[in-house]
């Protein structure tokens, strides 16, 4: 009640008090009925205030990632496939460094078959797993994920140098997947590259493997390193599947049972490496590596 109302109702109530014919619980409803302090009005607002701020968390809530956890990318294959694909180099894989293991990782391979005079023959494997997570304001991991496989997908495309350049969708792994080939040419001899993107529900899998025919050696075929990079991106996926408890197992040893999901992390950053570096240590990066740098 604001002051110039008090003290009218006093003076009302002195003059009043002395006649007993009027009586004092009209004093008392005429007092309290005053409405100038709006306090009802501040309750109701409040009251509408907080319903509000409820529907608009409510509706900020996505749907949790499929996903919580990410395999070791150096466990992602069988020994049986990396004696198909790095037969000198089964042992030679190096683990790429990662602030955060249950959100990227990468491993490679690479393998130098010399056969003296004959030449030799030289393959390298590149495995990355990059994990999205939901977020209340950029969506769930699954739609991250493919916005983010789409563009992958683009920049392997983009190589520059890259010659004879394709690419097809592939079925059977994951969501969605893209196989792009090509030739680089490098100063040791001509690579042909094989890079598979695949999705599989909120992680995106890029597999990055390369041969070449060096010293007068012939060159690989293709087909070969084709179906050897699309079997092993397969078997990737199935890691991924399996280290969710997902799936009906894998020779990479991964772990079987579901886990928690982590706390919600950074947006990933963008990918950076060389994927067709004769003996080049890419296991030293912290970002999934691209099969080679993107055209100016």
């Amino acid at each position: 009640m604001h002051r110039p109302a008090q003290r009218q109702c006093q003076r009302l109530t002195r003059i009043l008090v002395g006649a007993a014919a009027v009586p004092m619980m009209l004093v008392a409803s005429g007092c309290s009925s005053d409405s100038g302090d709006g306090s009802g009005d501040d309750a109701k607002k409040d009251s509408g205030a907080s319903a509000s701020s409820s529907a608009t968390e409510a509706g900020s809530v996505v749907k949790e990632a499929a996903y919580a956890k990410l395999p070791e990318p150096c466990k992602v294959f069988s020994s049986k496939t990396l004696k198909e694909m790095v037969p000198k180099g089964t042992k030679s894989n190096k683990e790429g460094k990662s602030g955060d293991t249950q959100t990227r990782g990468n491993c490679s391979w690479n393998s130098l078959d010399n056969n003296g005079v004959d030449g030799s023959q030289f393959r390298w494997l590149n495995v990355s797993l990059l994990r999205f997570e939901s977020d209340a304001t950029r969506g769930t991991g699954e739609k991250l994920a493919s916005e983010y496989f789409a563009k992958h997908a683009e920049d392997a495309r983009s190589v520059e140098g890259a010659k004879d350049t394709k690419s097809q969708p592939l079925t059977g792994m994951g969501n969605e997947a893209t196989l792009v080939t090509y030739d680089l040419k490098k100063k040791e001899g001509t690579f042909k590259q094989q890079t598979v993107v695949t999705r599989v529900e909120n992680v995106v899998v890029t597999l990055d493997y390369n041969g070449a025919g060096l010293a007068g050696d012939k060159a690989p075929k293709v087909a070969d390193l084709t179906k050897a990079a699309e079997k092993a991106a397969k078997e990737a996926v199935e890691a991924v599947r399996t280290a969710n408890g997902v799936g009906g197992g894998s020779t990479s040893g991964g772990s079987t049972a579901p886990s928690k999901s982590p706390s919600p992390s950074k947006s990933p950053s963008k990918s950076a490496g060389q994927g067709s570096d004769l003996g080049k240590d890419s296991g030293t990066s912290t970002s999934p590596s691209k099969s080679s740098t993107k055209k100016s």
